[in-house]
């Protein structure tokens, strides 16, 4: 069965990375999990970061992420924050969330703000995207070179797989690395 694992808002909010994360959920290599609070960091930071992007198309894309896998949103955690101690207070609301869907993995790239020992007492780790994905290559290599190449198809005319690895390798060099070797694109 695969794990249940919660995105944080900072894996979410790169597109590749994203685009990634959730079709790895599609391809029920595991069963991630997220908040409305999680998406409203994600989807507020977008708009201020990036003033350019359609506020109507970022609306479209939050409603296509809580619509493309089954019991996604993690709903009543809320009464665990408050007993959480984690360095930055405004991060209980993701290790509650963890607690509450039975996961054992946050995605994080604030490893920082989620200490093993404070996380271990709820049987809960937290993971790097890049480590997160490399675990996941190594166990179903063949995976990530399929969704990398579905991305790509998805980009249209003019993308292949190449390219999605080359945005991707921001995020997860290690991986990257291991996917272009598996399935031999060295560019």
């Amino acid at each position: 069965m695969p794990a249940v694992v919660v995105y944080d808002a900072n894996v979410l909010y790169p597109s590749t990375l994203r685009d990634v994360l959730i079709r790895v959920g599609l391809g029920r290599l595991v069963y991630p999990k997220w908040t409305e609070r999680i998406l409203d960091e994600v989807f507020r930071n977008l708009r201020a970061n990036r003033p350019d992007r359609d506020p109507a198309r970022l609306d479209r894309t939050r409603r296509l992420m809580n619509d493309s896998i089954r019991d996604v949103t993690v709903t009543g955690y809320e009464h665990l924050i408050d007993r959480l101690d984690l360095p930055d207070p405004d991060d209980r609301h993701v290790l509650a969330a963890a607690i509450h869907a039975e996961a054992h993995v946050i995605v994080t790239r604030n490893l920082r703000d989620f200490p093993s020992d404070r996380l271990r007492t709820w049987g809960v780790e937290a993971r790097h995207p890049d480590d997160f994905l490399t675990r996941l290559h190594q166990d179903r290599p063949d995976a990530l070179g399929g969704i990398v190449a579905d991305i790509a198809v998805a980009w249209g005319d003019g993308f292949g797989p190449g390219d999605v690895l080359d945005r991707l390798a921001i995020d997860a060099p290690g991986t990257v690395a291991l996917v272009r070797q598996a399935v031999g694109d060295r560019g």
